[in-house]
Formats: C-alpha cells, sequence, structure tokens
C-alpha cells in the first residue's frame, strides 16, 4: 500500500484561513479530510478504495461533492 499522505504544516497554514467557519455542529477534522481527498486523486483511487486513516469514506466524498 502507497504510504499515506498528510498535508504538513506549512501547507495547512496556507489552507485552513480559507475554510469556512458554519458554527453548529462540531465537524470531522479539516486537515484530515482533506488530506484524503488529496491521497485519492494522486494515487488514483475509487473513493471505497480509500485508506481507513482519513475517516469515513462518506464523509470525505460528501465534503468533496461541497
Amino acid at each position: 500500500m502507497a504510504e499515506l499522505f498528510w498535508l504538513n504544516d506549512t501547507q495547512w497554514a496556507a489552507i485552513a484561513p480559507l475554510l469556512p467557519d458554519l458554527g453548529g455542529k462540531p465537524r470531522v477534522d479539516d486537515r484530515r479530510v482533506l488530506s484524503g481527498i488529496l491521497h485519492r486523486f494522486h494515487e488514483g483511487l475509487r473513493w471505497r478504495a480509500l485508506p481507513d486513516a482519513y475517516g469515513p469514506r462518506t464523509t470525505v466524498f460528501n465534503r468533496f461533492n461541497r
């Protein structure tokens, strides 16, 4: 299995301010979900083949669609 991709601190510092603060129900860790989306496209995986380390596949997919 390919090594998992995680956004480093510099990359995350550039992206985090761009994410909306919607209030309400606490969201799943944005950094983990975005890392999962990037890993999926980098490796050319199907959504269902995404490693569990990135969280529920449906959450990652739904966040990508939004």
